[in-house]
């Protein structure tokens, strides 16, 4: 599946994993991610943190209406306020896929699938 744009220059195709892995790219340069983690627990692994060649594993691309919604599945660090990196996890992806590939993001939903205390 993918999602088309039409310009006046043509017609560009941009796939879901393109969009996935940049959407997973910039969540996890936000400030109190640990990391991604898959949708799918249960068939991938509980607690196995996404690379970054697999995070369309735990990005969910969808298109509705002409809008696209994304779905991220994320650990956060423990002593954090979850509201705030989620706020800045959805402001920094729908900014990094708008200057990047031009697209507007309609919502970007935010799963805390966990919290990690990190060994000093």
């Amino acid at each position: 599946m993918s999602i088309e744009l039409q310009t006046k220059y043509g017609r560009i195709e941009i796939s879901n994993d393109v969009i996935a892995t940049i959407a997973g790219g910039a969540a996890v340069d936000c400030y109190g991610i640990v990391g991604m983690v898959s949708k799918n627990q249960i068939k991938d692994g509980i607690s196995e943190i996404l690379r970054r060649e697999n995070f369309a594993k735990g990005v969910i691309v969808r298109e509705e209406n002409g809008e696209v919604q994304i779905d991220m599945y994320i650990i956060v660090s423990y002593g954090v306020k979850i509201s705030e990196v989620a706020h800045n996890v959805q402001t920094k992806v729908k900014y990094t896929l708008d200057q990047t590939l031009g697209l507007s993001v309609q919502s970007i939903n935010i799963y805390v699938q966990g919290v990690r205390v990190t060994n000093l």
